[in-house]
């Protein structure tokens, strides 16, 4: 199991020198990467369809640029992989997505893993300007955009939505062919096109009959595609509602103490590439607090190790 942090750009944590300190100490910690998420605004009246049926967090109307974000994680860290959960990747058109991102893996000496998603914010998309319809289709041809940008020598795409003539588009980024891509979603569509298209998977922690019937898409999607679905990575968002008492065991996969969470992760991570993604931000509310919380969970989910002896 790899482990993962997310970086500090929301609420109280939206402050670049603060972010990138905070992205030191965690890749301190011993964590395999750390990972932006993406936000445009908050309505002051309360969106539909927020992620569990909850009210949008108020945190999340204070937010750095995620693309920016990453640019301070990748000069305060030296090791760690970084990436976005995910970032909305209909905002801009594909060309300039497709340079903002080679400049990054640029940046980071190649250690960019590039998690694209739809976004669920229907307020989002008219701020931005961009239809609500159409987003599966929309999101194809982004992919086909980026990767004729990253695999070709000589870029040209023709599609309903974009031209770019035969153009030459450099720098190319550092990892070759292009840096990982993967995709965020949990519908059957969004996992069709994970098992067809992309190199991984972001998800989210869940119950587990969810989790498998949704892998069960994505693996034999990838299977008709002529792919092995062994390849394919899977990273698992978990936001926690930390507890100092435990918490209904139906619930541990977002509530409970840190081991009940703890323990859920390790029940969905089944492959030596499976990562989790731990999300702090919404449970903490100071530096010291995160990375003490950080540390509780890289000390539950890793152990002891030869290399590296027990956190406290």
């Amino acid at each position: 199991m790899r482990i993962g942090f997310s970086v500090p750009q929301f609420g109280p944590f939206a402050d670049p020198d603060r972010t990138a300190a905070m992205c030191t100490a965690l890749e301190a910690l011993g964590c395999h990467s750390l990972w932006v998420a993406d936000r445009l605004l908050a309505p002051l009246v309360s969106p539909d369809g927020y992620p569990g049926g909850k009210p949008m967090p108020v945190r999340y109307a204070t937010h750095l640029d995620p693309l920016l974000a990453l640019g301070l994680a990748a000069t305060a860290t030296e090791r760690v992989r970084l990436g976005s959960s995910t970032l909305n990747a209909l905002w801009q058109p594909p060309l300039v997505l497709a340079r903002a991102l080679t400049t990054l893996d640029l940046i980071s000496r190649g250690r960019l893993d590039v998690g694209l998603g739809l976004g669920w914010m229907r307020e989002e998309y008219q701020a931005a300007g961009i239809p609500w319809q159409g987003r599966g289709a929309r999101l194809e041809e982004t992919l086909d955009v980026l990767d004729a940008v990253w695999r070709s020598d000589t870029v040209a795409h023709t599609g309903p939505l974009w031209t770019i003539p035969e153009s030459t588009v450099l720098p190319k980024p550092l990892q070759g062919p292009r840096p990982p891509v993967l995709l965020g979603g949990f519908t059957p569509p969004a996992l069709e096109r994970v098992g067809r298209r992309a190199d991984g998977w972001l998800g989210a922690s869940m119950p587990l009959p969810w989790f498998d019937g949704l892998w069960a898409v994505a693996a034999e999607a990838a299977e008709r595609a002529g792919r092995d679905p062994a390849g394919l990575r899977r990273v698992f968002r978990v936001n926690p509602e930390v507890t100092t008492a435990e918490a209904d065991p139906a619930e541990t996969h977002r509530t409970g103490t840190v081991r009940q969470i703890c323990d859920h992760l390790r029940a969905m991570c089944r492959a030596g590439s499976d990562e989790v993604l731990v999300d702090l931000q919404l449970t903490t509310e100071s530096p010291e607090q995160f990375l003490d919380l950080a540390a509780e969970f890289m000390a539950e989910l890793a152990g002891p190790s030869p290399d590296r002896p027990p956190l406290r």
